[in-house]
């Protein structure tokens, strides 16, 4: 007999076979947090069809995405990808990204966070569909204006190694 004729009379076949340490609903899905230890965590994400997270970046932790069902549209940087099952993604520190689920089907993926800190609060929203964005903050006194030679040197730089746009370095009130 093969293993797959096996496996087709196990009992629960077809199933998540791992119990999660924390479920949450979203108003987008939901996840499930399936391990933690120090300095990682791996989650369960589930979009739902027609919709999104936010677009957001985290300041402590990095992130490597494995679709497992369904066709995710991916944010990451400046980068628009579209992710079929089994394909994988590697979010940086400090990247704008986000999930997007135009199919039918909700998308499953495996999150695995690495960082210093792994916390959910650890998320800066630049646009919600469900008004979880922070309002911007009001420049302080003065604003830098641009000079010749701008961008100058030090300045962060985009994912693709060139200089990022100068508003996503100054946030509007300076370094």
């Amino acid at each position: 007999m093969s293993k797959a004729k096996v496996r087709e009379k196990e009992p629960g076949s077809g199933r998540v076979k791992s119990r999660p340490i924390e479920e949450e609903q979203k108003p987008w899905g939901s996840f499930h947090t399936l391990e933690e230890g120090p300095g990682y965590k791996v989650k369960r994400l589930v979009v739902l069809p027609g919709q999104r997270l936010s677009l957001q970046k985290h300041r402590r932790r990095a992130e490597h995405w494995v679709v497992v069902s369904g066709t995710a549209t991916v944010v990451n940087g400046t980068r628009v990808l579209t992710l079929p099952r089994r394909a994988c993604t590697v979010i940086q520190r400090q990247a704008w990204h986000r999930i997007e689920n135009h199919g039918r089907q909700p998308v499953v993926m495996i999150e695995v966070q690495h960082g210093t800190y792994l916390g959910e609060d650890d998320i800066i929203r630049k646009q919600d569909d469900y008004g979880r964005a922070e309002p911007k903050k009001r420049a302080a006194s003065r604003v830098p204006r641009p000079r010749a030679g701008w961008p100058r040197a030090g300045c962060p730089r985009d994912s693709a190694g060139g200089r990022a746009p100068r508003t996503a370095w100054t946030g509007g009130g300076g370094r």
